[in-house]
């Protein structure tokens, strides 16, 4: 997955001495010092996420979908793992436009499988039109 680089380079190595502001395996921190000062800026519009659609045009992702996670973020509930797995991810989803202030990993895991079980195109427009709403209100930011 293409994206433009936002954190220092020992960012992997600083996050064992941060709190994960979210329950189970996803971390996220609302002020989380590893972000650059220019990365601030590319995420606070979500900016850093246009590569991505190289991605897209490659076929590997869609506008909309579950979020990529990586294999150690995939953990818990089996059935969750397989119906996200069932759809390619893409760059936006539910939880984007719904779940991001939440801090719950359940929250993710209900909005992935709300998503593919009633994914259709309109579905998809009416993520696409709130995901705009969402960056220019920097809601979750």
């Amino acid at each position: 997955m293409y994206k433009f680089r936002t954190m220092v380079k020992e960012a992997e190595f600083l996050k064992k001495r941060l709190k994960n502001e979210m329950d189970g395996p996803m971390f996220k921190m609302r002020n989380d010092p590893r972000i650059t000062k220019s990365g601030r800026i590319l995420r606070k519009y979500s900016l850093d996420e246009l590569p991505q659609l190289i991605n897209v045009f490659k076929g590997q992702m869609s506008l909309v979908g579950p979020r990529p996670l990586a294999d150690e973020e995939m953990t818990g509930d089996d059935n969750w793992r397989k119906i996200r797995l069932s759809v390619k991810p893409g760059m936006t989803g539910l939880w984007q436009i719904m779940g991001r202030e939440s801090g719950k990993f359940s929250d993710w895991v209900n909005y992935d499988v709300a998503y593919v079980q009633k994914r259709s195109p309109l579905l998809d427009l009416k993520i696409l039109f709130f995901t705009v709403f969402t960056v220019f209100s920097k809601v979750g930011t």
